[in-house]
């Protein structure tokens, strides 16, 4: 299991293509938890080696190195091993693998971690992994395989690699919410992520524009058990951030919970506020109450 100690907070995590100086920047010295420098889809097949040695560079200049994160090319790709070599003597944080079928990827990805830590000489396994389980069919089917994969902290979903798989030219109807089968997607991600006992990350929102949409999005799929949410534009970073920060309001009635439960030891039930309030809610209240540091 992984110090949660020794991690960012994981609720924006904003991507930047790395083959971009001006964007990655932006990203690092935003307020995102996790800057996570792309070189997968943002970045063309002829400036993937270019793009390699600018990301390296960019983390290697920074002292955040535990928020900066890459995310490589896929296993499928052939190109996932020289991304690799090129950044993990830089020391990123993690890296972010997409297309991810099974916990059997972020195995084989580990064992390919392994070598480069050691040639670089870090500390075998100080390299962290999140995982998008849903970008294709197959991936659908394995979201309950990750439970013990080495070096996982987070799991996300995304929507546009498996329409493209699918031969669907729509995602959202006309009131902007997902059709059934990315719904599906969605919650596979945050049924697998919640049996592998790591963060469950809901996906980016395209219209990077309405940040009123972003913010009753988030605030939505964190009332739905997300701890984080990816993005896209700096600007949404503090939507995000707001969205899964526990208001004064919950922190205040998780503490009413946990004092109703401590003051009566022993009770399989409390009342409060007029509300019968079981075992459930005292676990409700004390997750909320962590995650804000208390």
């Amino acid at each position: 299991m992984t110090d949660q100690a020794s991690l960012p907070r994981m609720r924006s995590w904003l991507f930047a293509p790395g083959d971009s100086e001006k964007k990655m920047n932006k990203a690092a010295d935003s307020e995102a938890d996790i800057a996570l420098f792309d070189l997968e889809d943002s970045v063309t097949p002829d400036n993937k080696p270019a793009a390699r040695q600018m990301v390296a560079d960019m983390i290697a200049s920074r002292a955040d190195k535990h928020r900066l994160w890459v995310r490589v090319n896929p296993l499928s790709s052939g190109w996932t091993e020289a991304d690799l070599a090129a950044i993990i003597p830089a020391a990123p944080g993690g890296i972010f693998l997409p297309k991810s079928e099974s916990g059997h990827d972020v195995a084989t990805l580990d064992a390919m971690l392994k070598d480069f830590e050691i040639e670089a000489g870090l500390t075998i396994g100080s390299t962290k992994v999140a995982a998008l389980v849903t970008e294709t069919a197959a991936a659908m089917f394995t979201t309950g395989t990750y439970a013990g994969a080495p070096r996982l902290v987070a799991m996300s979903w995304g929507a546009e690699d498996l329409s493209s798989e699918l031969g669907a030219q729509e995602q959202r109807g006309p009131d902007g919410e997902y059709s059934h089968v990315y719904e599906m997607a969605r919650s596979l991600c945050l049924l697998g992520a919640v049996k592998a006992g790591v963060v469950p990350v809901e996906t980016v929102q395209p219209e990077f524009r309405d940040l009123d949409a972003l913010r009753e999005r988030a605030l939505r799929v964190r009332r739905q058990g997300f701890r984080g949410m990816l993005a896209i534009h700096p600007a949404q970073v503090e939507p995000i951030n707001t969205a899964f920060t526990p208001s004064a309001e919950e922190l205040a009635h998780a503490r009413a919970v946990v004092k109703a439960f401590a003051d009566n030891p022993g009770a399989g039930t409390v009342a409060l506020d007029g509300n019968m309030l079981d075992r459930p809610h005292l676990v409700l209240a004390e997750r909320i109450l962590a995650e804000s540091g208390e």
